[in-house]
């Protein structure tokens, strides 16, 4: 079974963040080519290094919305889904996500995600890189 295919560990913490439109989130129309309206904030942005943590996102998509499929070039993504669920896809191989789900993503990786139900798909997205030292 694979890590998409288990259920999420009963007791952790992949409960919804009641207030995150109030003040926090700011909308990002059609990113990479995506539908509708989604919701980021930077939560982590490093400065003053060259290498390691570059950022980290709280990103919310609400219902029938979606990432639209991109690549980054130099840098390395995981997603960590804290609750909803949605489809993936991953250099090709779409796949369900749900609450619990940490994903890798590969420089160059094309990639894309869409929230397919009628609740919010809440992620936190961590990028580290560049991966040569350089900024």
């Amino acid at each position: 079974m694979s890590h998409a295919e288990r259920p999420s560990t009963p007791g952790a913490p992949h409960l919804r963040v009641s207030n995150l439109r109030e003040g926090l989130l700011r909308g990002i129309t059609a990113d990479h080519g995506g539908v509708g309206t989604i919701l980021a904030h930077r939560v982590y942005r490093r400065e003053d290094a060259p290498a390691g943590v570059a950022f980290i996102d709280l990103v919310v998509l609400p219902p029938h919305t979606s990432i639209g499929l991109h690549r980054h070039a130099d840098n390395q993504e995981t997603y960590v889904v804290l609750s909803g669920q949605g489809r993936m896809t991953l250099d090709g191989e779409a796949f369900e996500v749900r609450a619990g789900d940490v994903i890798p993503n590969r420089p160059y990786g094309e990639h894309g995600l869409a929230n397919t139900s009628d609740d919010d798909l809440q992620l936190l997205v961590f990028e580290t890189g560049p991966l040569d030292g350089a900024r």
